[in-house]
């Protein structure tokens, strides 16, 4: 279950505690801080920072703060820092120092610890220190699941779910089966995992109790499109395998807990070397077909190899050419096509390619993404396909791309052949790494309106 804290601070005029309100006499400076540890675990941590601006705009900022505790920052993003000792500074990149009057910023940060993980006590902007108290805030109440849950949504769209696959939730208000099986390493004993009710969450205490003392896997994720499409352990392709046989290997259980509707549930964490795939499916775009499909993913949670992908693959586990795949691919490998920044993209991996646009290579409007919850968007028809983003956890879709087809050979038509990926490439290249929550796949071209509705339930199903 993801940890929380936070630092709240802000310039006062009365007393600790006490904020301001920004007003012609006031300091020219001020700011609020949200320091939220999002997810921990032995050792290490994640977070997420918010910086928000009580005076005047900004134009370049620095952020100062000291660990109370030893920690230390290993990797940030969206910004820059340097740490000597217990402080810290880090300061905007080229794309949000500018912050206006009653504006925010913010950036996020996986970090180390050793013994304990406590909250910093201060924090400075462009060195004015940011006054007040540091509490802990009682966790949001997060709503009951809808009674339209995303399936539902498409559905009424007109584009109806062909694959509904998720470790955390129901993706159907009806669906009341099982969200996916794991097996124990003490005695090979398999146990499906539920939902607690019918569209709601992840029965995860059961699989807690089911793998205590013992390492579980995760064996299958099942389909609750009752198309029978479920995810099991890849074979070999073309691509070796890590495996005896050439199999891939299955994902730790536990190695992503999260919560959801304000409980724990686990996601898919896929370490290099860890693949699912179907390539018998039921109802999933063929050719030209026109499809759509989704995918939450930990944004902070990727690398530059070969492929983490989810979506429409060969059935043959092989490389069949240009055009044989669509799949969301998210990471920061530039081989084949890059966007904006240095990384991560949502991409299309559309067999020997990776694009995030109409070009070959680089599209500059397809941005570096990198929420902590992810949504992601691939979707195509003939000669036109769209690459759509957001925060899983607030806000609205933004399209990265959306137009004709790549302009290299072998993409118009497309040559889809319905198999379904998870965590690799279309010919079992097993290199990559990333975390899949939740995704579905369409029949049909989803509309705009039709996915904002669904980034909507996303975002009320309270991921943490």
């Amino acid at each position: 279950m993801a940890l929380s804290a936070a630092a709240v601070a802000a310039l006062s005029t009365a007393g600790v505690g006490v904020a301001a309100p920004h007003v012609a006499s006031a300091a020219a400076a001020g700011c609020e801080v949200t320091y939220t540890v999002t997810n921990q675990w032995s050792g290490g941590f994640g977070a997420n920072v918010s910086v928000h601006n009580l005076g005047d705009p900004v134009n370049g900022w620095k952020l100062t703060w000291s660990f109370p505790a030893g920690q230390t920052i290993t990797q940030l993003w969206n910004g820059t820092y340097t740490q000597s000792g217990s402080q810290v500074t880090v300061s905007n990149v080229d794309y949000n120092g500018s912050v206006p009057s009653g504006g925010s910023t913010g950036f996020g940060f996986n970090g180390s610890w050793n013994g304990s993980n406590p909250v910093p006590s201060s924090f400075a902007l462009n060195g004015v220190t940011c006054t007040g108290d540091v509490s802990t805030p009682t966790p949001p109440v997060t709503p009951p699941p809808s009674s339209r849950q995303p399936c539902d949504i498409y559905a009424a769209g007109g584009t109806p779910c062909v694959a509904a696959h998720s470790t955390t939730r129901a993706l159907y208000a009806s669906y009341n089966g099982p969200l996916y099986q794991v097996r124990r390493a003490s005695d090979n004993t398999t146990r499906d995992i539920g939902v607690l009710s019918a569209g709601g969450g992840a029965d995860a205490a059961t699989q807690d109790s089911f793998c205590t003392g013992t390492t579980c896997l995760i064996t299958v994720i099942y389909d609750q499109s009752g198309r029978n499409n479920r995810l099991t352990q890849a074979p070999p392709g073309g691509f070796p395998g890590p495996a005896p046989g050439g199999y891939d290997n299955l994902a730790n259980a536990t190695k992503a807990p999260t919560t959801v509707y304000g409980r724990k549930a686990y996601g898919v964490y896929v370490d290099p070397g860890v693949g699912y795939r179907n390539n018998t499916t039921n109802g999933i775009a063929k050719g030209d077909q026109p499809e759509g499909m989704y995918a939450i993913f930990d944004g902070t949670h990727y690398n530059g190899g070969c492929c983490f992908d989810y979506g429409n693959a060969e059935t043959n586990s092989r490389d069949n050419g240009n055009g044989t795949m669509e799949a969301i691919y998210f990471g920061n490998i530039k081989v084949w096509g890059y966007g904006a920044g240095n990384g991560p993209w949502i991409m299309a991996d559309l067999e020997n390619g990776l694009f995030s646009g109409v070009n070959q290579k680089y599209n500059a409007n397809d941005p570096t993404i990198s929420h902590r919850y992810l949504t992601a968007i691939v979707k195509g028809e003939p000669n036109h396909w769209s690459i759509r983003g957001g925060n899983a956890q607030s806000g609205n879709l933004s399209t990265f791309y959306n137009g004709p087809r790549p302009n290299v050979p072998g993409y118009n038509p497309m040559k889809k052949e319905g198999a379904i990926i998870l965590g690799i490439g279309g010919d079992n290249s097993r290199g990559a790494a990333g975390t899949f929550y939740e995704g579905v796949m369409t029949s049909g071209y989803p509309s705009d309106a039709t996915e904002n509705a669904v980034q909507a339930n996303i975002v009320a199903a309270g991921y943490r």
